[in-house]
């Protein structure tokens, strides 16, 4: 077995005077890009909690900030696919706004009546889901088929989906709002749908456990194949990190407490009395553990499947791929299928956040799902991109337009900033990317 342990007291192997030293960060194996990351991620809330004389790291605004980054982090896990095999998908705020017209309609109109189903049948809300990533999914294969088997360029063709998908759901909806929608479809949207205090603590537990787990099972791997693993201690820091990250979030969502006014209304809705001084926290957002859900799906995609595999060799190096035999056109349908499928999931999100589908609904998301995956470390040119990182972007990209919209930033400026934002994270991309290379 090799083992970059040395005589440190892990227990790790025999000493090994001409072994060179490592530094901390290098023995704990973990990407100076995540760091710079989690700093930048630190540094701007630090910042704007100071301009906002403290409001910004409240559990209020907190719990705001993670549903409002749900659905560009679930479409930006797919963008991640989609860059890494060195394409590019400009249309996906327009595909949300078809899927979310898709599914508003679904509910209002095209299955009320139906089998004697009402606006709040519960049925409804999932059938209508059913509906819209099948929509989504279609449209992205098709997009995809015309990149890999058309040869037309994925820029073209995503620019004219943007143009056409965007007018596509004005017409499904003859450009009106539509709403309210479904009880049951809503609980997707956040403040309308949480988990409460115990069960967001057993969900963290859970989520804790899984996470030390996977660093053993990981660990256990490397040991089986011969491959150098970290010390001992630094995968207990690790794992320590990773637990209180997780728990610290809970604590955080389960200090939220719920109004006394809207207490009050759920107990006479019950029938029953509400205690004098009770108080609860809302807890975790159901649109939350969705997110977290599609993140472990598809970073057990990227890892662990042979598609995953062939993603990540496709875009290292098309030629060889395809001469190794991956059919790389249908791999092309397929990641665009993906992409087109999570943006429907991203439209169920928006929607029920808004509890109404409206013809704005995904404005600009293209931008913010491209940056949120640049700034999360995928590289342009194809090979390289992580899911965690990538909604680590978009939260890092919430929090700079959540902070300046407190302080009282006008929303031009906002996205001005956003997209100098991108320009300057794909420039330290090909800074980082230069010196590695020269060393």
């Amino acid at each position: 077995m090799t083992d970059t342990s040395t005589d440190d007291g892990t227990g790790g192997g025999k000493p090994n005077s001409q072994a060179p030293s490592r530094s901390f960060i290098n023995q704990l194996e973990i990407d100076l890009r995540l760091l710079g990351m989690l700093g930048a991620f630190i540094v701007v809330c630090i910042v704007f909690n100071v301009l906002t004389d403290g409001r910004f790291l409240t559990p209020r605004n907190i719990f705001n900030l993670t549903i409002q980054t749900v659905s560009v982090a679930i479409m930006a896990t797919g963008m991640v696919f989609v860059i890494v095999t060195r394409h590019i998908d400009l249309s996906v705020g327009a595909l949300l706004a078809t899927c979310s017209a898709v599914m508003a309609m679904l509910q209002t109109d095209w299955l009320v009546g139906f089998a004697g189903m009402g606006l709040n049948t519960p049925m409804l809300a999932w059938i209508a889901i059913l509906g819209g990533i099948a929509v989504g999914a279609g449209i992205g294969a098709a997009q995809g088929w015309l990149v890999g088997y058309q040869g037309i360029p994925a820029f073209i063709v995503t620019l004219g989906g943007l143009l056409v998908w965007r007018n596509v759901g004005w017409y499904i909806t003859n450009g009106q709002t539509i709403g309210p929608l479904n009880d049951t479809f809503q609980l997707f949207g956040g403040i309308n749908g949480t988990l409460g205090v115990t069960w967001s603590w057993i969900v963290g537990a859970v989520c804790s456990v899984l996470a030390v787990l996977m660093l053993i099972s990981g660990r256990r791997n490397k040991t089986r194949h011969d491959f150098p693993v970290k010390p001992l201690w630094a995968e207990v820091v690790v794992g320590a990190v990773c637990v209180a990250a997780i728990m610290g979030l809970i604590w955080v969502l389960n200090s939220y407490t719920i109004p006394s006014r809207v207490l009050e209304r759920s107990f006479a809705a019950r029938g029953e009395t509400m205690p004098e001084g009770f108080s609860t926290g809302y807890g975790l957002p159901v649109s939350v553990l969705l997110l977290i859900g599609v993140a472990i799906v598809m970073t057990a995609v990227a890892r662990k499947t042979r598609l995953g595999r062939y993603i990540f060799a496709t875009g290292g190096n098309p030629d060889a791929a395809e001469l190794s035999g991956i059919n790389t056109r249908l791999l092309t349908v397929k990641v665009f299928a993906i992409m087109g499928a999570l943006v429907a999931l991203a439209a169920v999100v928006a929607s029920a956040r808004a509890t109404y589908h409206s013809n704005d609904i995904g404005t600009l998301d293209e931008l913010r799902v491209i940056a949120a995956a640049v700034i999360g470390g995928t590289a342009l040119a194809g090979g390289l991109g992580t899911i965690y990182g990538a909604i680590l972007g978009a939260l890092i990209m919430q929090s700079l337009q959540s902070g300046m919209a407190m302080v009282g930033v006008d929303a031009p400026l906002q996205n001005i900033v956003v997209g100098g934002v991108l320009v300057l994270a794909v420039w330290i991309d090909i800074v980082y990317r230069r010196r590695l290379g020269g060393q």
